[in-house]
Protein backbone atom coordinates (compact mmCIF):
# COMPACT_ATOMS: atom_id res chain seq x y z
CA UNK A 1 0.00 0.00 0.00
CA UNK A 2 1.38 3.05 -1.20
CA UNK A 3 1.64 5.72 1.89
CA UNK A 4 0.11 9.38 1.79
CA UNK A 5 -0.69 12.53 3.69
CA UNK A 6 -4.37 12.27 3.42
CA UNK A 7 -7.40 10.26 2.33
CA UNK A 8 -10.83 12.17 1.46
CA UNK A 9 -14.06 10.23 1.22
CA UNK A 10 -17.19 11.45 0.03
CA UNK A 11 -20.61 10.77 -0.84
CA UNK A 12 -19.81 12.67 -4.05
CA UNK A 13 -16.62 14.13 -5.67
CA UNK A 14 -17.85 16.81 -8.54
CA UNK A 15 -15.18 17.29 -10.49
CA UNK A 16 -15.70 20.76 -12.61
CA UNK A 17 -13.70 19.32 -15.63
CA UNK A 18 -14.65 19.95 -18.64
CA UNK A 19 -17.07 16.82 -18.38
CA UNK A 20 -17.87 18.10 -14.66
CA UNK A 21 -17.86 14.64 -13.66
CA UNK A 22 -19.82 13.78 -10.71
CA UNK A 23 -18.50 10.84 -8.77
CA UNK A 24 -20.95 8.73 -6.30
CA UNK A 25 -18.61 7.54 -2.85
CA UNK A 26 -15.07 7.77 -4.37
CA UNK A 27 -12.21 9.25 -2.44
CA UNK A 28 -9.15 11.79 -2.96
CA UNK A 29 -5.89 10.73 -2.34
CA UNK A 30 -4.01 13.30 -1.15
CA UNK A 31 0.17 13.51 -1.10
CA UNK A 32 2.58 16.74 -0.65
CA UNK A 33 -0.17 19.43 -0.73
CA UNK A 34 -1.40 17.64 -4.59
CA UNK A 35 -3.90 15.18 -6.06
CA UNK A 36 -2.77 12.13 -6.24
CA UNK A 37 -5.82 10.54 -7.35
CA UNK A 38 -9.30 9.74 -7.67
CA UNK A 39 -10.74 6.29 -7.06
CA UNK A 40 -13.99 4.73 -5.79
CA UNK A 41 -13.45 4.42 -2.10
CA UNK A 42 -13.34 1.09 -2.11
CA UNK A 43 -10.56 1.07 -4.22
CA UNK A 44 -8.69 3.33 -2.85
CA UNK A 45 -8.67 1.47 0.95
CA UNK A 46 -6.84 -0.98 -0.32
CA UNK A 47 -4.27 0.98 -2.65
CA UNK A 48 -3.61 3.24 0.20
CA UNK A 49 -2.29 3.97 3.66
CA UNK A 50 -2.95 7.78 4.37
CA UNK A 51 -1.56 9.32 7.76
CA UNK A 52 -5.68 10.98 7.33
CA UNK A 53 -8.43 9.80 6.70
CA UNK A 54 -11.93 11.49 6.79
CA UNK A 55 -15.01 10.25 5.11
CA UNK A 56 -17.79 13.26 4.52
CA UNK A 57 -20.68 10.88 3.95
CA UNK A 58 -23.59 13.35 3.37
CA UNK A 59 -21.08 15.66 1.54
CA UNK A 60 -19.97 16.66 -2.09
CA UNK A 61 -16.20 17.17 -2.56
CA UNK A 62 -15.64 19.92 -5.63
CA UNK A 63 -12.78 22.41 -5.89
CA UNK A 64 -12.86 25.68 -4.29
CA UNK A 65 -14.69 28.77 -5.70
CA UNK A 66 -12.37 31.31 -7.19
CA UNK A 67 -13.71 34.88 -6.18
CA UNK A 68 -12.54 36.87 -10.25
CA UNK A 69 -13.03 39.77 -8.81
CA UNK A 70 -12.68 41.34 -5.13
CA UNK A 71 -12.20 44.33 -3.63
CA UNK A 72 -11.66 42.76 -0.14
CA UNK A 73 -10.76 45.64 2.37
CA UNK A 74 -13.56 47.49 1.59
CA UNK A 75 -15.86 44.79 4.11
CA UNK A 76 -15.18 47.43 6.73
CA UNK A 77 -17.54 49.84 4.53
CA UNK A 78 -20.42 47.03 4.60
CA UNK A 79 -23.93 48.81 4.38
CA UNK A 80 -22.13 52.23 4.90
CA UNK A 81 -23.27 53.50 1.62
CA UNK A 82 -26.50 51.30 -0.29
CA UNK A 83 -29.42 52.13 -2.34
CA UNK A 84 -27.57 54.95 -5.09
CA UNK A 85 -26.32 54.89 -8.46
CA UNK A 86 -22.31 53.75 -8.92
CA UNK A 87 -21.11 57.27 -9.65
CA UNK A 88 -22.82 59.21 -6.36
CA UNK A 89 -21.83 55.94 -4.44
CA UNK A 90 -18.28 56.26 -5.25
CA UNK A 91 -17.41 59.97 -5.61
CA UNK A 92 -20.05 61.11 -2.30
CA UNK A 93 -19.49 58.27 -0.18
CA UNK A 94 -16.46 55.39 -0.80
CA UNK A 95 -13.79 57.61 -2.30
CA UNK A 96 -14.29 60.17 0.58
CA UNK A 97 -14.31 57.38 3.55
CA UNK A 98 -11.65 55.76 1.78
CA UNK A 99 -9.32 59.27 2.01
CA UNK A 100 -10.19 59.29 5.59
CA UNK A 101 -9.82 55.64 6.91
CA UNK A 102 -7.71 53.75 4.34
CA UNK A 103 -4.23 52.64 5.71
CA UNK A 104 -1.32 49.78 6.27
CA UNK A 105 -3.44 48.92 9.63
CA UNK A 106 -7.50 49.29 8.33
CA UNK A 107 -6.16 47.10 5.47
CA UNK A 108 -4.68 44.39 7.60
CA UNK A 109 -7.59 43.86 9.49
CA UNK A 110 -9.96 44.34 6.62
CA UNK A 111 -8.02 41.63 4.61
CA UNK A 112 -8.35 39.09 7.70
CA UNK A 113 -12.18 40.00 7.65
CA UNK A 114 -12.57 39.38 4.70
CA UNK A 115 -10.71 36.48 4.00
CA UNK A 116 -12.39 34.46 6.90
CA UNK A 117 -15.82 35.32 4.98
CA UNK A 118 -14.36 33.89 1.89
CA UNK A 119 -13.19 30.70 3.84
CA UNK A 120 -16.83 30.30 5.48
CA UNK A 121 -18.42 30.48 2.17
CA UNK A 122 -15.60 28.01 0.01
CA UNK A 123 -13.31 30.23 -2.07
CA UNK A 124 -10.07 29.38 -2.08
CA UNK A 125 -8.56 32.17 -4.36
CA UNK A 126 -9.25 35.61 -4.99
CA UNK A 127 -8.25 38.23 -7.31
CA UNK A 128 -8.40 42.05 -6.02
CA UNK A 129 -7.92 45.51 -6.68
CA UNK A 130 -7.01 47.60 -3.53
CA UNK A 131 -4.36 49.38 -1.77
CA UNK A 132 -1.88 48.73 0.96
CA UNK A 133 -1.06 45.64 -1.53
CA UNK A 134 1.71 44.02 0.84
CA UNK A 135 -1.06 43.95 3.89
CA UNK A 136 -3.26 41.95 2.16
CA UNK A 137 -0.15 39.66 0.83
CA UNK A 138 1.03 39.63 4.26
CA UNK A 139 -2.30 38.17 5.59
CA UNK A 140 -3.02 35.75 2.76
CA UNK A 141 0.57 34.31 3.18
CA UNK A 142 -0.09 33.71 6.76
CA UNK A 143 -3.83 32.55 6.45
CA UNK A 144 -2.81 29.74 3.68
CA UNK A 145 -5.22 31.50 1.01
CA UNK A 146 -4.18 32.10 -2.77
CA UNK A 147 -4.21 35.84 -3.63
CA UNK A 148 -3.83 37.82 -6.86
CA UNK A 149 -3.02 41.13 -5.64
CA UNK A 150 -3.92 44.01 -8.47
CA UNK A 151 -1.11 46.53 -8.28
CA UNK A 152 -4.01 49.35 -8.45
CA UNK A 153 -2.56 52.53 -10.70
CA UNK A 154 -5.21 55.00 -10.74
CA UNK A 155 -4.62 59.14 -11.63
CA UNK A 156 -6.27 59.87 -8.25
CA UNK A 157 -4.01 59.99 -4.73
CA UNK A 158 -4.76 58.10 -2.10
CA UNK A 159 -3.49 57.43 0.95
CA UNK A 160 -1.34 54.54 -0.81
CA UNK A 161 0.20 56.97 -3.61
CA UNK A 162 0.06 60.54 -3.93
CA UNK A 163 1.26 60.45 -7.79
CA UNK A 164 1.10 58.43 -10.71
CA UNK A 165 5.00 57.62 -10.54
CA UNK A 166 4.52 56.73 -7.07
CA UNK A 167 1.77 54.06 -7.93
CA UNK A 168 4.20 52.54 -11.08
CA UNK A 169 6.96 52.55 -8.47
CA UNK A 170 5.00 50.87 -5.32
CA UNK A 171 3.72 48.58 -8.50
CA UNK A 172 7.52 47.29 -9.12
CA UNK A 173 8.67 46.96 -5.84
CA UNK A 174 5.81 44.93 -4.77
CA UNK A 175 6.30 42.53 -8.08
CA UNK A 176 9.78 42.26 -6.90
CA UNK A 177 8.94 40.71 -3.42
CA UNK A 178 6.07 38.83 -4.15
CA UNK A 179 7.06 37.57 -7.62
CA UNK A 180 7.89 33.86 -6.14
CA UNK A 181 5.74 33.52 -3.43
CA UNK A 182 3.64 30.36 -3.61
CA UNK A 183 0.54 31.77 -2.52
CA UNK A 184 0.57 35.43 -3.81
CA UNK A 185 0.20 36.36 -7.65
CA UNK A 186 0.79 40.17 -8.24
CA UNK A 187 -0.88 41.52 -10.85
CA UNK A 188 -1.75 45.18 -13.05
CA UNK A 189 -4.49 46.78 -11.47
CA UNK A 190 -5.36 50.14 -13.56
CA UNK A 191 -8.79 50.95 -12.15
CA UNK A 192 -10.93 52.20 -15.27
CA UNK A 193 -10.66 54.02 -18.71
CA UNK A 194 -11.75 57.64 -16.84
CA UNK A 195 -9.75 57.41 -14.10
CA UNK A 196 -6.11 56.60 -15.87
CA UNK A 197 -5.54 58.75 -18.49
CA UNK A 198 -4.79 56.76 -22.19
CA UNK A 199 -0.89 57.30 -21.38
CA UNK A 200 -0.78 55.60 -18.28
CA UNK A 201 -3.21 53.00 -19.44
CA UNK A 202 0.08 52.68 -22.60
CA UNK A 203 2.39 52.24 -19.43
CA UNK A 204 0.68 49.84 -17.97
CA UNK A 205 0.08 47.84 -21.01
CA UNK A 206 4.45 48.13 -21.16
CA UNK A 207 4.75 46.81 -18.26
CA UNK A 208 2.14 44.24 -18.40
CA UNK A 209 4.34 43.12 -21.39
CA UNK A 210 7.84 43.59 -19.54
CA UNK A 211 6.63 41.01 -16.60
CA UNK A 212 4.37 38.91 -18.58
CA UNK A 213 1.63 39.90 -15.90
CA UNK A 214 -1.66 39.60 -16.30
CA UNK A 215 -4.09 43.42 -16.69
CA UNK A 216 -7.54 43.61 -14.28
CA UNK A 217 -9.77 46.44 -14.84
CA UNK A 218 -13.40 47.96 -14.29
CA UNK A 219 -14.53 48.31 -17.96
CA UNK A 220 -18.31 49.74 -19.02
CA UNK A 221 -19.35 48.56 -15.79
CA UNK A 222 -22.60 51.39 -16.76
CA UNK A 223 -24.44 53.56 -19.13
CA UNK A 224 -22.65 56.57 -17.71
CA UNK A 225 -19.16 55.65 -18.11
CA UNK A 226 -19.95 54.74 -21.71
CA UNK A 227 -21.30 58.18 -22.29
CA UNK A 228 -18.49 59.74 -20.72
CA UNK A 229 -15.86 58.11 -22.78
CA UNK A 230 -17.68 59.17 -26.22
CA UNK A 231 -18.16 62.61 -24.80
CA UNK A 232 -14.37 63.20 -23.82
CA UNK A 233 -12.92 60.71 -26.15
CA UNK A 234 -15.33 59.87 -29.16
CA UNK A 235 -14.34 56.27 -28.56
CA UNK A 236 -15.82 53.42 -26.18
CA UNK A 237 -13.56 52.13 -23.88
CA UNK A 238 -13.06 48.99 -24.93
CA UNK A 239 -12.01 50.53 -28.03
CA UNK A 240 -9.24 52.65 -26.01
CA UNK A 241 -7.95 49.91 -24.76
CA UNK A 242 -8.17 47.90 -27.47
CA UNK A 243 -6.26 50.67 -29.81
CA UNK A 244 -3.17 50.64 -26.99
CA UNK A 245 -2.89 46.76 -27.78
CA UNK A 246 -4.56 45.94 -23.98
CA UNK A 247 -7.25 43.39 -25.21
CA UNK A 248 -5.68 40.07 -25.39
CA UNK A 249 -6.36 36.64 -23.40
CA UNK A 250 -3.81 38.38 -20.81
CA UNK A 251 -6.64 41.34 -20.21
CA UNK A 252 -8.99 40.68 -17.37
CA UNK A 253 -12.60 43.06 -18.01
CA UNK A 254 -14.75 43.54 -15.02
CA UNK A 255 -17.90 44.03 -15.17
CA UNK A 256 -19.19 45.04 -18.85
CA UNK A 257 -22.62 45.15 -18.91
CA UNK A 258 -22.47 47.52 -21.48
CA UNK A 259 -21.80 45.88 -25.13
CA UNK A 260 -23.01 46.61 -28.37
CA UNK A 261 -21.91 44.83 -31.59
CA UNK A 262 -18.95 46.98 -32.16
CA UNK A 263 -17.50 45.75 -29.12
CA UNK A 264 -18.40 42.29 -29.96
CA UNK A 265 -16.79 42.09 -32.62
CA UNK A 266 -13.58 43.22 -30.70
CA UNK A 267 -14.29 40.50 -27.99
CA UNK A 268 -14.16 37.79 -30.64
CA UNK A 269 -11.10 39.02 -32.12
CA UNK A 270 -9.05 39.66 -28.58
CA UNK A 271 -10.51 36.79 -26.76
CA UNK A 272 -10.13 38.36 -23.48
CA UNK A 273 -11.51 37.50 -19.98
CA UNK A 274 -14.74 38.69 -18.67
CA UNK A 275 -15.83 38.47 -15.09
CA UNK A 276 -19.33 38.53 -14.15
CA UNK A 277 -20.28 40.25 -10.59
CA UNK A 278 -24.54 40.57 -11.16
CA UNK A 279 -24.94 41.13 -7.99
CA UNK A 280 -23.17 44.41 -7.22
CA UNK A 281 -24.20 44.98 -10.86
CA UNK A 282 -28.09 44.88 -9.64
CA UNK A 283 -27.70 46.57 -6.20
CA UNK A 284 -25.81 49.92 -8.06
CA UNK A 285 -28.29 49.38 -11.21
CA UNK A 286 -25.21 49.46 -13.63
CA UNK A 287 -26.67 46.76 -16.03
CA UNK A 288 -26.29 43.33 -16.90
CA UNK A 289 -23.19 41.76 -18.73
CA UNK A 290 -25.19 39.33 -21.76
CA UNK A 291 -22.86 36.52 -20.32
CA UNK A 292 -24.76 33.99 -22.52
CA UNK A 293 -23.58 35.97 -25.95
CA UNK A 294 -20.13 35.86 -24.53
CA UNK A 295 -19.94 32.32 -23.69
CA UNK A 296 -21.30 31.78 -27.17
CA UNK A 297 -18.47 33.41 -28.82
CA UNK A 298 -16.74 31.01 -27.13
CA UNK A 299 -14.69 33.61 -24.47
CA UNK A 300 -13.84 33.08 -20.94
CA UNK A 301 -16.03 34.27 -18.25
CA UNK A 302 -15.69 34.26 -14.57
CA UNK A 303 -17.32 35.21 -11.39
CA UNK A 304 -16.54 37.67 -9.06
CA UNK A 305 -19.18 38.95 -6.05
CA UNK A 306 -16.82 42.69 -6.25
CA UNK A 307 -16.30 44.37 -2.46
CA UNK A 308 -18.63 43.75 -0.29
CA UNK A 309 -19.94 47.37 0.02
CA UNK A 310 -22.09 47.12 -3.17
CA UNK A 311 -22.54 43.74 -2.76
CA UNK A 312 -23.05 43.34 0.06
CA UNK A 313 -20.94 40.13 0.71
CA UNK A 314 -18.36 37.89 -0.67
CA UNK A 315 -20.62 34.80 -0.96
CA UNK A 316 -19.65 33.09 -4.04
CA UNK A 317 -22.73 30.43 -3.71
CA UNK A 318 -24.99 33.15 -3.72
CA UNK A 319 -23.34 34.98 -6.68
CA UNK A 320 -23.61 31.57 -8.69
CA UNK A 321 -27.68 31.55 -8.23
CA UNK A 322 -27.84 34.84 -8.87
CA UNK A 323 -25.74 34.73 -12.18
CA UNK A 324 -27.92 31.64 -13.56
CA UNK A 325 -31.71 33.57 -12.70
CA UNK A 326 -30.30 36.83 -13.60
CA UNK A 327 -29.19 35.24 -17.71
CA UNK A 328 -32.25 33.45 -17.84
CA UNK A 329 -34.56 36.56 -16.89
CA UNK A 330 -32.81 38.83 -19.54
CA UNK A 331 -32.57 36.26 -22.37
CA UNK A 332 -36.10 34.96 -21.57
CA UNK A 333 -34.65 31.86 -22.01
CA UNK A 334 -34.93 29.07 -19.07
CA UNK A 335 -32.35 27.18 -20.66
CA UNK A 336 -29.56 30.25 -20.41
CA UNK A 337 -26.55 29.62 -17.88
CA UNK A 338 -27.71 26.07 -16.23
CA UNK A 339 -26.05 25.43 -13.28
CA UNK A 340 -23.29 22.82 -14.30
CA UNK A 341 -21.53 26.14 -16.68
CA UNK A 342 -22.27 28.32 -13.36
CA UNK A 343 -20.32 25.99 -11.52
CA UNK A 344 -17.30 25.84 -13.56
CA UNK A 345 -17.61 29.79 -13.93
CA UNK A 346 -17.04 30.09 -10.24
CA UNK A 347 -14.22 27.26 -10.19
CA UNK A 348 -12.39 26.27 -13.74
CA UNK A 349 -13.29 29.16 -15.25
CA UNK A 350 -11.69 31.87 -12.35
CA UNK A 351 -8.04 29.64 -12.49
CA UNK A 352 -8.62 30.40 -16.27
CA UNK A 353 -9.10 33.76 -16.06
CA UNK A 354 -6.10 34.08 -13.50
CA UNK A 355 -4.18 31.93 -15.61
CA UNK A 356 -3.49 28.82 -12.67
CA UNK A 357 -6.13 26.78 -14.49
CA UNK A 358 -3.26 24.04 -14.32
CA UNK A 359 -2.53 24.39 -10.84
CA UNK A 360 -6.44 24.71 -9.10
CA UNK A 361 -9.86 25.33 -10.38
CA UNK A 362 -10.74 21.65 -10.85
CA UNK A 363 -10.39 18.45 -9.14
CA UNK A 364 -7.53 16.68 -11.80
CA UNK A 365 -4.59 14.14 -10.39
CA UNK A 366 -1.57 16.51 -10.49
CA UNK A 367 -3.49 19.50 -9.69
CA UNK A 368 -3.10 21.46 -6.29
CA UNK A 369 -5.42 20.11 -3.29
CA UNK A 370 -7.70 23.02 -3.00
CA UNK A 371 -11.22 21.52 -2.25
CA UNK A 372 -14.32 22.51 -0.01
CA UNK A 373 -17.13 19.86 1.09
CA UNK A 374 -20.52 20.87 1.36
CA UNK A 375 -22.82 19.20 3.60
CA UNK A 376 -25.75 18.16 1.38
CA UNK A 377 -27.87 16.73 4.21
CA UNK A 378 -29.27 19.32 5.47
CA UNK A 379 -32.97 20.07 5.16
CA UNK A 380 -32.76 22.72 2.56
CA UNK A 381 -31.03 20.54 -0.08
CA UNK A 382 -33.58 17.86 0.81
CA UNK A 383 -34.25 15.48 -1.57
CA UNK A 384 -31.56 15.51 -3.70
CA UNK A 385 -31.78 14.67 -7.06
CA UNK A 386 -28.94 16.79 -8.62
CA UNK A 387 -26.31 17.86 -6.53
CA UNK A 388 -24.53 20.25 -8.22
CA UNK A 389 -28.32 21.60 -8.97
CA UNK A 390 -28.74 21.25 -5.51
CA UNK A 391 -25.68 23.34 -4.85
CA UNK A 392 -26.37 26.09 -7.35
CA UNK A 393 -29.76 26.59 -6.86
CA UNK A 394 -30.87 25.51 -2.99
CA UNK A 395 -27.58 25.50 -1.12
CA UNK A 396 -26.06 28.23 0.80
CA UNK A 397 -22.97 29.30 2.52
CA UNK A 398 -23.19 27.54 5.52
CA UNK A 399 -23.57 24.31 4.51
CA UNK A 400 -19.52 24.36 3.48
CA UNK A 401 -17.92 22.57 6.44
CA UNK A 402 -14.20 22.14 5.47
CA UNK A 403 -11.36 23.78 3.52
CA UNK A 404 -8.51 23.06 2.22
CA UNK A 405 -5.61 24.92 -0.25
CA UNK A 406 -2.63 22.85 -1.20
CA UNK A 407 -3.92 20.18 1.18
CA UNK A 408 -3.60 22.60 4.23
CA UNK A 409 -6.64 22.43 6.19
CA UNK A 410 -8.38 26.24 6.72
CA UNK A 411 -11.77 25.42 7.89
CA UNK A 412 -13.46 22.19 9.91
CA UNK A 413 -16.86 21.72 10.68
CA UNK A 414 -16.99 24.99 10.49
CA UNK A 415 -14.53 26.37 12.52
CA UNK A 416 -11.87 28.83 10.95
CA UNK A 417 -8.28 27.13 11.63
CA UNK A 418 -5.93 29.84 10.89
CA UNK A 419 -7.83 33.09 11.73
CA UNK A 420 -9.36 33.96 15.25
CA UNK A 421 -12.91 34.23 15.02
CA UNK A 422 -13.50 36.12 18.07
CA UNK A 423 -10.74 38.71 17.31
CA UNK A 424 -12.04 39.34 14.15
CA UNK A 425 -15.58 40.26 15.47
CA UNK A 426 -13.81 42.50 17.87
CA UNK A 427 -11.87 43.87 15.16
CA UNK A 428 -15.03 44.79 12.92
CA UNK A 429 -16.73 46.21 15.87
CA UNK A 430 -14.32 48.91 16.43
CA UNK A 431 -13.90 49.81 13.10
CA UNK A 432 -17.26 50.69 12.71
CA UNK A 433 -17.13 52.70 16.14
CA UNK A 434 -14.38 54.91 14.58
CA UNK A 435 -15.95 54.99 11.61
CA UNK A 436 -19.23 55.74 12.11
CA UNK A 437 -20.65 59.29 12.54
CA UNK A 438 -17.80 60.60 13.92
CA UNK A 439 -16.93 64.27 11.17
CA UNK A 440 -18.78 65.96 9.14
CA UNK A 441 -17.53 64.17 6.37
CA UNK A 442 -18.83 60.95 8.03
CA UNK A 443 -22.40 62.78 8.48
CA UNK A 444 -22.82 62.21 4.82
CA UNK A 445 -22.09 58.84 5.10
CA UNK A 446 -24.53 57.65 7.71
CA UNK A 447 -27.74 57.92 5.74
CA UNK A 448 -30.85 58.72 7.73
CA UNK A 449 -33.93 56.60 6.46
Amino acid sequence: MQQIDQLIHAKWIITCEDKNKVLENHALAIKDGKILAILPSAEANTAYQAKQQEHFSTHAVMPGFINSHTHISMNLFRGLADDMELMDWLTTYIWPAEGKWVSQDYVTDASQLAMAEMIRCGTVCFNDMYFFLGATAQVAETVGMRAHIGMTVIDVPTAWAKTTEEYFAKAIDFYQQYKNSPLVTPTLAPHSTYTVSQENLARVKALADEYKLKINIHLQESAAEVQGSLQKYKKRPLQILDEIGMVTPDLIAVHMTQINDQDKEILQRTKPTIVHCPESNMKLASGACPVDDLVKMGLNVALGTDGAASNNDLDMIGEMRTASFLSKLTTNDPVALPAEQVLKMATLHGAKALGIDQVTGSLTPGKSADFIAIDLAQMETQPLYHPISQIVYASSRQQVTDVWVKGQRLLKNRQLLTLDEKELLKKAQSWSSKIQGTTSVDQKLVRSS
